[in-house]
């Protein structure tokens, strides 16, 4: 069965540091005072801190190796009508909210806008508005030409849906929006190219999302909820996948399982 990396430990590390870099931050080299990430900022002043890397973080990879933008793969914005469940409503905010990470990391203007529209219909639905700034759309569409900023304005709306959710005892629909999220990337990720498994970059970005999903089945598993428990179930198969991968390598077949397993998953949560 073929494997993969003879270079795979210096592709890992570089895209480790990619993953735990703040997408909208810059370093400067001449001075010697320590870098201030965001994640580190958040922690010091959030109650409830987002457990898992971003969707920016992932999208912001595939851009660094020069992935295509390719807007069929996001859930198209018209199916934002027939969520009308709790359940559909936080699993698709979480999949709009990588389409939105998807568009603006790649400038996609337009498409930016209607996945921010999008979202707040869901947040709206969900009662959750009072999170956000009144006018972050205005803020968004003001911010079109300067990604740090408009990288910053998502990222830190992400941040304060996490944390009014869990404040206002809705741990289970955070979760769901978690679950939507993580797959969408993964979705993005697996399908953007015919030829993953000979991109060595993109194995990386792919594999590395292991320990991300199995933060977030920590999570899910400790909530009791019956729409998190069926989100669960849907996660189980690529779950076990994911675990059967050694580290440092992956098999054409377990990368293959993977791009099939998260298809059929993602599915499940945008029908």
């Amino acid at each position: 069965m073929k494997s993969i990396f003879p270079v795979v430990s210096l592709i890992i590390a570089t895209t480790v540091i990619f993953a735990s870099c703040n997408m909208g931050s810059k370093s400067s080299s001449t001075s010697s005072a320590p870098e201030i990430k965001k994640e580190n900022v958040e922690k010091e002043v959030r109650e409830f801190v987002y457990p898992l890397p971003t969707s920016f973080q992932v999208t912001e990879m595939l851009n660094r190796i020069e992935a295509a933008y390719i807007l069929s793969l996001s859930n198209p914005v018209s199916n934002v009508e027939k969520y009308l469940t709790e359940k559909s409503q936080a699993l698709n905010l979480g999949v709009y909210s990588a389409d939105l990470s998807y568009a603006s990391t790649y400038n996609q203007k337009q498409e930016t806008v209607d996945f921010m529209n999008a979202s707040k219909s869901l947040i709206e639905e969900l009662d959750i508005a009072p999170a956000l700034d009144k006018d972050l759309l205005q803020m968004i569409e003001a911010n079109l030409d300067n990604k740090d900023e408009l990288v910053d304005l998502i990222t830190n709306s992400f941040y304060d849906t996490y944390e009014y959710l869990n404040k206002n005892d809705r741990e289970s629909v955070s979760l769901l929006v978690l679950a939507g999220s993580w797959v969408e990337a993964l979705y993005i990720s697996t399908h953007i190219s015919e030829d993953t498994f000979n991109n060595k970059e993109m194995v990386v970005i792919i594999m590395n999302q292991k320990e991300p999903l199995n933060k977030l089945m920590t999570l899910l598993k400790q909530n009791a909820d019956e729409d998190v428990q069926e989100v669960i179930e849907n996660l189980k198969i690529l779950h076990e996948i994911y675990n059967s991968i050694d580290t440092g390598s992956i098999t054409e077949d377990q990368l293959t399982a993977i791009k099939e397993n998260v298809a059929v998953v993602r599915e499940k949560f945008i029908s």
